[in-house]
């Protein structure tokens, strides 16, 4: 488990560690998929990143975010350009990195209240 922090800055979601057991945010672990912004916590349907559709950008594209983070699991892997293209048709940028990663991203730009959302992908996706 990679701890991240003990504490919550600031009135917004923090990821406080990783693990292959879940996502920690407060005291609560998130098991799957999830998609996290700095004011809510949804479940997000690909499990690995070969799953994501052009669909799944939509449940994103509502939360309007000016920058996603794609977990993309235990390691780095990157979507083609294909598909990503619902992002790119709405001038969304997109960061692809391991969960662990976006997840430490995501708390960073959160604390400086970016519009930033975390696709995160298990780290146990493959």
């Amino acid at each position: 488990m990679t701890q991240l922090s003990l504490e919550r800055p600031g009135n917004h979601h923090h990821v406080r560690s990783v693990s292959s057991d879940g996502v920690r945010i407060g005291e609560q672990i998130f098991h799957g998929s999830l998609l996290l912004s700095p004011q809510t916590i949804d479940a997000w349907p690909p499990q690995r990143l070969t799953d994501i559709e052009d669909d799944h950008w939509q449940q994103v594209l509502a939360l309007t975010p000016d920058l996603v983070l794609l977990g993309t699991g235990v390691q780095q892997q990157f979507l083609p350009p294909a598909g990503l293209a619902a992002l790119y048709r709405a001038g969304i940028g997109i960061e692809q990195m391991t969960t662990e990663a976006a997840c430490r991203t995501f708390n960073v730009l959160a604390a400086e209240e970016r519009r930033v959302v975390a696709a995160l992908l298990p780290i146990s996706a493959g």
